[in-house]
């Protein structure tokens, strides 16, 4: 198989031989996925694996839908993988031994959404279904040990075990929340026991249980004997907690963040102490999720976390609704483009404080932050206006043959991602100059992720209840790769000696820098190389759990070749800083990284780590006559504007230097002509959107809710189940939204009543949802 052009280029500038240098700021094709990529970690320095909701992808597996797979950094070829049960909005972190676990999901589903065909006790969500096969998913805990392609991925050892009745969780969780610890083990916090919009009844009369739907409780992997100890904090925050947002802390407490409290919590004494609340009322996580991310860790700032949100909705609480969907047409809502910032541990001693942060460029939902290797954030995604999730009608808008965007209940997608300098002065910190732009909608259930090379895997898409092709926000399968600035640069650095093993703590060790990885000045060079560790975690949702950058304190050595020795230093001795795992290191010079080189931090063990005292580094030492022995600016990355139109899916801007042979020019001609004419027929397969009958008067299963509601029967498993309806308006997927900007629709007088706030046709997320209820926690069907 002929190789993508960006690894081409990688291969003949490692080789001295011309290089092919991708055009900074543009976007290329990544290949078809075979699932639609809800959930992507990176494996190692070749795979990526990506998890789906169970639906009816085309793509097969042991003779059901896939909605499972893995795809090739090198070929960009996607292979599926089975996975047993519903990973429908789980949670995943990475473990000590590079390993990853997903916590939870949704039951057992067909069809169309529909339930399963073997119903759990109590008829509101199902343990099986005979079409998809899949299992109940809501306690499931599935551990993978990614593989390599030298490794026999037929063997079990290579695939996910997922087996729920031999370990899974003590309760049901949808849409929680997981964070790594010290010691390597994974702390679960919350979520839905069963499905909906937000995570609450209306009235909210009961925010702890929701009458059985809701969880306020948080456990651990591995398992613990306790049963899972309530966490007050998600009663404060009932119904807009989904995915809340945590961060370990230099203390081993976690800063936690939903709806619009925030609190730093000791979960091993579960003792909160409350933090002040989101500015201006804005929501950040599901369904509003803004985009948030902890900042460089770094020596500069002594490895003090700051945490930044951006974006997200600042739609009145009633507007949010229920389990069922939102009380207002949300893709007709802007999107908050304001930026906090907090540092929750100051080391002054001083009051944690929100800080007013630079808004970003325009509004987003669903924006979602990539730390580079630069300790720039990326973000990309999202759209407009709007929240996550998807339903087929809202308080206003009655029917689904009167949804605007299909299911999807956001609008206006971002194609432009744009660059966040967490260093520049206040008022500068943002800019998309030279970033291309993408035709492809990333809402709801989009990916991203850093890969290995410092380029950015994006994926997924798919506002739907089940696989729909034919709508405006499609159910979508293909991949792009984005590639950052410093793709403009020729040259790339190309150290040695980095090490398999990270501690924290102990001896330094070094790095060497050939002069051939850059030009000008040694001194130079030397001055700006940042050593980082990098932590992509585990994407899902707009969040990137576990991520985390931390530059490695250094110093060197030029020497007379023009090479440069970096004498590094091992993590600093607190593992709360960075848990134990699996991490990319990156070496950038002159803001060009080099490729990432995969490590594990710790001893690969669960438990408490081995620290050694900080590492103690020899002075630098500086040589005036030295210089690197790379052409001209061939390490100057700038942001050069790209074409601008990602369906292409080419690399343009191919540089070629020194002597080449002329049969290799024609090859890559021919490669560079052959992905043209393949991308364009993607890009008309895309944009046709064959037509399905319209069919407003059915739901994708789903109940008359409300007090003293009468049933409607489920929607059989027909052929129209999981294509509910194409729209042909296509022209407005990318006109932004049908309301004002200027005077967006924040009318909530003339909503009629719900009742006891449940009162609606269907619920997308599953065919037989919780009753509303008084207080108590019973659940009644």
């Amino acid at each position: 198989m002929v190789p993508p052009l960006s690894l081409l280029a990688l291969s003949l500038a490692s080789a001295s031989s011309p290089v092919l240098a991708a055009l900074g700021g543009s976007f290329a094709d990544g290949g078809h996925t075979l699932i639609s990529a809800m959930m992507m970690f990176v494996g190692n320095e070749e795979k990526v694996y990506l998890l789906d909701k169970a639906e009816g992808n085309a793509a097969q597996v042991n003779g059901h839908p896939a909605w499972g797979a893995v795809w090739d950094f090198a070929s960009h070829q996607a292979t599926a993988m089975d996975v047993r049960t519903n990973v429908f909005c789980s949670s995943g972190m990475h473990l000590p031994n590079g390993s990853y676990v997903t916590f939870g999901g949704n039951g057992a589903v067909g069809p169309g959404g529909n339930l399963g065909s073997q119903l759990n006790p109590g008829g509101y969500s199902a343990s099986w279904d005979t079409t998809y096969q899949d299992f109940d998913g809501t306690r499931a805990m599935r551990i993978l040990n990614p593989c390599r392609n030298s490794d026999n991925f037929n063997d079990v050892s290579c695939q996910w075990f997922d087996e729920p009745t031999l370990l899974s969780m003590k309760k049901s969780r949808w849409y929680s929340a997981a964070e790594a610890t010290a010691d390597g083990n994974v702390v679960i916090i919350g979520g839905f026991v069963n499905g909906g919009y937000i995570n609450r009844n209306y009235p909210n009369v009961d925010p702890e249980f929701q009458g059985g739907a809701a969880d306020s409780t948080y456990e651990y992997y591995p398992p613990v004997a306790a049963d899972p100890p309530t966490f007050n904090f998600l009663i404060k925050t009932s119904g807009l907690n989904a995915y809340a947002h945590t961060f370990l802390m230099p203390s081993g407490k976690m800063f936690v963040q939903a709806n619009v409290s925030t609190v730093l919590w000791d979960h091993t004494a579960n003792v909160e102490t409350p933090l002040p609340d989101m500015p201006g009322g804005v929501v950040r996580v599901y369904p509003a999720s803004g985009a948030t991310a902890m900042l460089p860790l770094t020596p500069a700032n002594n490895y003090t976390p700051t945490i930044i949100f951006c974006g997200g909705s600042d739609m009145p609480e009633y507007a949010f609704g229920n389990y069922t969907y939102p009380f207002i047409n949300t893709w007709e809502y802007p999107a908050s483009k304001d930026c906090q910032r907090i540092t929750p541990e100051p080391q002054d001693g001083s009051t944690p404080v929100y800080e007013d942060d630079d808004d970003m460029l325009n509004g987003r939902t669903m924006g979602q932050f990539i730390t580079l290797p630069t300790g720039k954030l990326l973000v990309v995604n999202g759209g407009l206006n709007g929240t996550a999730g998807y339903s087929q009608a809202t308080l206003v808008t009655p029917t689904y043959g009167q949804m605007p965007y299909g299911e999807s209940l956001a609008s206006g997608p971002v194609g432009t991602p744009a660059i966040y300098d967490p260093t520049a002065a206040k008022g500068k910190r943002w800019s998309n100059a030279g970033l291309g732009n993408t035709k492809i909608a990333r809402l709801y259930h989009s990916s991203a992720i850093l890969l290995p090379d410092a380029s950015v895997l994006i994926a997924g898409s798919n506002p739907n209840v089940d696989v729909n092709t034919s709508t405006i926000f499609p159910t979508t399968y293909q991949a792009e790769i984005f590639y950052p600035p410093y793709f403009s640069a020729s040259t790339r650095p190309v150290p040695t000696g980095i090490p398999s093993n990270l501690s924290y703590g102990g001896n330094p060790f070094d790095i060497t820098v050939p002069a051939t990885s850059y030009s000008g000045s040694a001194n130079d060079a030397a001055d700006s190389t940042i050593v980082a560790i990098i932590r992509g975690g585990f994407t899902t949702h707009a969040m990137n759990m576990g991520q985390r950058f931390m530059q490695l304190n250094n110093t060197y050595t030029v020497n007379k070749d023009g090479s440069i020795t970096l004498h590094v230093a091992q993590l600093p001795p607190n593992a709360n800083l960075f848990q134990p795992g699996p991490a990319f290191l990156f070496v950038t010079v002159n803001g060009i990284p080099s490729n990432g080189t995969y490590l594990i931090v710790g001893n690969g063990q669960i438990g408490t780590q081995p620290i050694s005292a900080a590492s103690v580094l020899p002075a630098s030492v500086r040589l005036a006559s030295a210089s690197g022995s790379a052409s001209g600016s061939s390490t100057s990355g700038g942001a050069t504007q790209g074409d601008g139109n990602s369906n292409l899916g080419v690399i343009i801007g191919c540089v070629v230097g020194g002597v080449v042979v002329l049969g290799l020019i024609g090859t890559i001609i021919g490669i560079c002509v052959a992905r043209r004419k393949r991308a364009a027929a993607r890009l008309e397969q895309r944009t046709s959107y064959p037509m399905q009958a319209a069919n407003t008067g059915a739901a994708a299963g789903g109940a008359i809710l409300g007090s003293g509601a009468a049933s409607r029967p489920m929607r059989g498993s027909d052929s129209s189940a999981f294509l509910p309806l194409g729209h042909e308006d296509h022209d407005r997927a990318w006109n932004g939204s049908s309301a004002s900007l200027n005077m967006p629709y924040r009318d909530y007088e003339g909503m009629r009543s719900s009742g006891t706030g449940m009162s609606v046709d269907i619920d997308p997320y599953t065919a037989r949802p919780m009753q509303p209820q008084g207080a108590g926690h019973e659940a009644r069907f």
